[in-house]
């Protein structure tokens, strides 16, 4: 089958309730190392705070739409490419500031509050920039996206967990830091186990297709993380900050959009194969630059 927007993937009900459970186990991990502070941490900082909100949700998606438009790709990959850009942070964002000489806190704090805003803005980001290319615009038409399905369904898998998760930090922080070590590379090795299986499932779509994103994703990571950046940098941020926005625009939840791909979309091929890219991809350009930042951590990073 050589149109990818025609394929659909090998993917039965059972296996996308487990793909459902894995990613509200990863949810809920990451939220064992929140707390309600790194809501109120905002305050703090305001000024990085809206400019990281900024470029994750208002400028990504955005720009995502631009390149769409520049490089009109199928309009499967399109569509692929506009759902991650709405999706929230990764989960892997906090650890890659980190080890980057990033602003931690800040990372922390924009992951907690950009998955409850994901909840709204992923939805309507979607909706808003596939409604005004056609391609993808008559692909949102023939599936009748309901946004409120999806609303519930981002809040059931992502909302939740990131509850849950907080209230037991909240009120038993010893047992949710023993829990935190266990339930993060125990999740990641399921997702990554999870993700092999269904290429292996599905192997003659992925090798027939592969090339059609081979350059798209990296090429679309890149300018997320050239985003984050510049627009840090534009505004006048430290360097730390800078690069904290970097990784927090350019490592998205791939995850979660593989579940709306197989829920909302019928496993659309083209859309998984970029999410499914860029959940590989983004790990590999995200340690290589974070390497890359550690070897020059910032002064105010270094002096802590």
């Amino acid at each position: 089958m050589n149109n990818v927007d025609a394929v659909r993937l090998n993917f039965n009900p059972n296996s996308l309730q487990l793909l459902n459970w894995i990613l509200a186990f990863i949810m809920f991990g990451v939220a064992l190392e929140l707390k309600w502070m790194d809501f109120v941490r905002l305050k703090e900082n305001p000024k990085a705070s809206l400019v990281g909100i900024a470029s994750q949700f208002l400028l990504l998606p955005a720009i995502t739409f631009l390149l769409v438009m520049a490089l009109r790709p199928h309009p499967s990959l399109a569509l692929g490419m506009l759902l991650v850009a709405a999706c929230p942070g990764g989960n892997i964002s906090n650890f890659l500031t980190h080890l980057a000489g990033g602003n931690t806190a800040l990372s922390i704090s924009l992951t907690a509050v950009g998955t409850v805003l994901a909840i709204a803005t992923t939805p309507i980001n979607l909706s808003f920039w596939a409604g005004l290319y056609a391609p993808t615009s008559g692909l949102l038409q023939e599936i009748s996206l309901d946004p409120w399905n999806m609303i519930e369904t981002i809040v059931t898998l992502a909302g939740i967990p990131l509850g849950l998760g907080m209230l037991v930090n909240q009120f038993f922080p010893t047992a949710a830091e023993k829990l935190s070590k266990g339930v993060k590379p125990v999740s990641v090795v399921i997702f990554i186990g999870f993700v092999t299986i269904a290429f292996s499932n599905n192997y003659q779509h992925f090798t027939e297709h592969i090339g059609k994103v081979a350059l798209l994703v990296p090429i679309h990571n890149a300018i997320a993380l050239g985003t984050g950046f510049l627009t840090a940098k534009w505004a006048g941020l430290s360097l730390a900050d800078q690069r904290t926005i970097s990784i927090e625009t350019g490592i998205q939840n791939s995850g979660l959009g593989l579940i709306l791909i197989f829920r909302f979309f019928d496993g659309m091929g083209g859309m998984a194969l970029v999410a499914a890219w860029w959940g590989i991809w983004h790990i590999i350009s995200g340690l290589a630059l974070a390497l890359l930042w550690a070897r020059s951590k910032p002064a105010t990073v270094l002096a802590k």
